[in-house]
């Protein structure tokens, strides 16, 4: 089973408002950039957007580390997922999970894919191309119009 890291980050200017999230897939073979925007959005629909992407490029089973800086993407997976399904996606509060769709994209993505987990990294983040570019890459994403994501060939 192939090794990949993926580096994840999102981000809007004004919440809500234009956003974008973007995406580092590294494998022994190779490195490759996704990323994308919406004209009106929230900073947690792009933090969820960015890991969704990035399970989507893999082509096929990984072994993934996942890091990412978005305390509700990691609670969520970590934490969260399983009592939302549980309780027909609802929160402890009874209240309907906020960004339901993404949420159970990003669980038929985890449960369909055959991807194998060796956990997911939060705060800050070792210097890398994704952390330690001059423009974040979600505002990059947002200038740029949002292409669409380019699949890596090595997943």
């Amino acid at each position: 089973m192939n090794s990949v890291v993926i580096y994840t980050d999102g981000a809007c200017k004004g919440n809500p408002g234009p956003g974008g999230w973007g995406v580092l897939l590294r494998s022994e073979a190779a490195v490759k950039e996704l990323y994308g925007g919406e004209a009106q959005t929230t900073n947690n629909r792009m933090e969820l957007t960015a890991v969704i992407q990035a399970l989507q490029a893999l082509k096929r089973p990984c072994r993934v580390t996942l890091w990412l800086d978005s305390e509700y993407v990691r609670k969520g997976i970590t934490e969260w997922l399983p009592g939302w399904k549980a309780k027909g996606w609802k929160t402890a509060a009874r209240q309907p999970v906020k960004n339901v769709d993404l949420w159970q994209q990003l669980d038929a993505l985890v449960q369909q894919g055959g991807h194998a987990s060796t956990g997911a990294g939060s705060g800050a983040m070792p210097a890398t191309p994704a952390t330690s570019a001059p423009t974040p890459w979600p505002t990059w994403a947002w200038r740029r119009r949002a292409r669409p994501a380019r699949s890596p060939t090595d997943c």
